[in-house]
């Protein structure tokens, strides 16, 4: 076992809403279309995969991920592991821890163990929290911001 530290992307957002509705949009298949790619297909239940496709506007396929979900815990936390798409995410987490507090829902947002942080690393950062942000507006509005709809940040997207 080598000593050297895995990188983790992590952000916080608070979401006004009820902690069940948040946990809906990241658990559900029709809720992750509805904040960050339309184009999300397979089953949301522990052990099977889902897959997700990007797009550019023009309808030309930027990248696919394939995860497997690993933790539902209903209104607490939502876990996948990543077993295809971009080298640096296979084999790494995507985490999101559920509470509330007050009116929101805090949403703690983990993409670990990245093997190393590279420029692609920084880019995904910040196109997670767009996402973050598409996420909290469906949720207090009704309507997200998935792709191909998404922020664009540089010309990787």
């Amino acid at each position: 076992m080598s000593d050297k530290k895995m990188v983790d992307i992590v952000h916080r957002v608070g979401i006004k809403a009820t902690v069940s509705k948040v946990y809906e949009a990241l658990s559900t298949v029709e809720g992750i279309a509805g904040w960050w790619t339309r184009d999300t297909s397979g089953i949301s239940q522990m052990g099977k995969t889902i897959v997700v496709r990007f797009f550019s506007p023009e309808e030309k396929e930027l990248g696919s991920m394939t995860m497997e979900v690993k933790t539902l815990d209903p209104g607490k936390k939502v876990k996948w592991t990543f077993l295809a798409g971009p080298e640096e995410w296979i084999g790494t987490d995507a985490t999101f821890d559920l509470h509330q507090e007050g009116d929101y829902t805090i949403v703690l947002f983990g993409h670990r163990n990245w093997r190393e942080a590279v420029e692609f690393t920084a880019h995904c950062s910040m196109k997670w929290a767009i996402f973050m942000m598409s996420l909290k507006e469906l949720v207090e509005t009704g309507k997200g911001r998935p792709s191909p709809h998404d922020i664009k940040i540089d010309n990787w997207n």
